[in-house]
């Protein structure tokens, strides 16, 4: 988790990102960037699960989402649809994912999340859209 967001809100990745040991480095409207181990991530092949690869992107443009809701008072984002591409398996290692928007508007935001190994393939691209909801 980062304290170093601007704004009202907490980037914690909840009860499922911390199991996960998502980890967020870097949080802005325009960039957020975080970490998850590949161990304890698996599926029953050895791979790295691709539902954990979605939790990781969900997470990470969701906190771009909420971040951009905060500027415009719309500071609650619902993730509404999230794909995810796999393009590559992993055993070990760490992976990072980067969320970068794709559409900042006032109701709705999209960011596309690349997550890479740590040579810096692309594991995954995946897409997120998120409705922006006033507080309250």
């Amino acid at each position: 988790m980062t304290d170093a967001a601007p704004g009202p809100y907490r980037l914690d990745p909840g009860a499922l990102g911390n199991r996960m040991g998502i980890v967020v480095l870097e949080a802005t409207p325009e960039r957020v960037v975080g970490t998850m181990p590949v161990e304890g991530n698996t599926q029953p092949m050895g791979l790295l699960h691709g539902g954990a690869s979605a939790v990781l992107a969900e997470t990470l443009g969701s906190f771009g989402a909420v971040m951009h809701g905060s500027t415009i008072g719309r500071p609650l984002a619902v993730g509404v649809d999230l794909n995810a591409t796999h393009h590559k398996g992993l055993r070990a290692g760490t992976v990072t994912g980067v969320a970068t928007p794709v559409h900042r508007g006032g109701t709705i935001a999209t960011y596309e999340i690349v997550i890479t190994d740590d040579k810096g393939d692309r594991v995954c691209t995946a897409r997120l859209t998120c409705l922006l909801r006033a507080a309250g």
